[in-house]
């Protein structure tokens, strides 16, 4: 089956792009295409289309790629809704389960502290004004 699609061709950050007719198992790299039919540079939005040609592939059997199909579908050579090539977001799972058993452990350890706590304060003795005149006075 054949495709219609970008080929990057620029150097490092500054793409440009030729447009072309593959076979779909061949990677856009490898430069055995069937024949180049527009180019795109992104850069100042400058596309050049040979519309009869396109028209012609696809006629053939050829498929646009989803970026080429909006690419196709915006220049007016072929009609048709844009498809989203963008991946949908999909939020992140957080595991309920993981956040509650570690929650207990640390709940018990502060009421298990705070027993200590109070514990100590009522063991302790209470100094007063009068014990320590007793002690002096024993002396």
């Amino acid at each position: 089956m054949l495709k219609i699609r970008l080929q990057r061709v620029g150097r490092i950050n500054s793409p440009s792009y030729r447009v072309i007719v593959t076979e779909h198992t061949r990677g856009p790299k490898t430069g055995n295409f069937v024949e180049k039919v527009g180019s795109y540079n992104p850069k100042t939005k400058e596309k050049a289309l040979n519309a009869d040609r396109i028209k012609y592939w696809i006629s053939q059997g050829a498929q646009p790629s989803d970026t080429m199909h909006n690419m196709l579908v915006s220049s007016g050579i072929i009609a048709g809704k844009k498809i989203n090539v963008l991946p949908k977001f999909v939020a992140p799972e957080k595991p309920a389960e993981e956040a509650t058993p570690e929650a207990e452990p640390i709940a018990e350890a502060v009421e298990v502290e705070e027993a200590r706590e109070e514990e100590i304060t009522e063991s302790a003795p209470i100094a007063t004004e009068d014990s320590s005149e007793e002690k002096v006075a024993n002396e």
